[in-house]
């Protein structure tokens, strides 16, 4: 008996998408077990905010740097 484990969304009837690279080694009958994930899921988004460092009287030492 082989498990995978993953992540899906049940759409509206009752259809639980199976990710590409567990269907080609899914050759048998299945036995499916769901556990309703109660965390909210997150959309990941690369949200990234530009930032300004004033470096003008910023001395910076590069073997100091290499060392850590």
């Amino acid at each position: 008996m082989q498990a995978f484990e993953f992540s899906s969304i049940i759409e509206d009837r009752g259809i639980i998408h199976i990710p590409e690279q567990y269907l080609k080694k899914i050759t048998s009958p299945v036995k499916i077990i769901l556990i309703a994930n109660e965390e909210k899921q997150e959309t990941k988004t690369n949200d990234f905010s530009a930032i300004c460092l004033k470096t003008k009287n910023f001395k910076f030492a590069r073997e100091i740097a290499n060392e850590r």
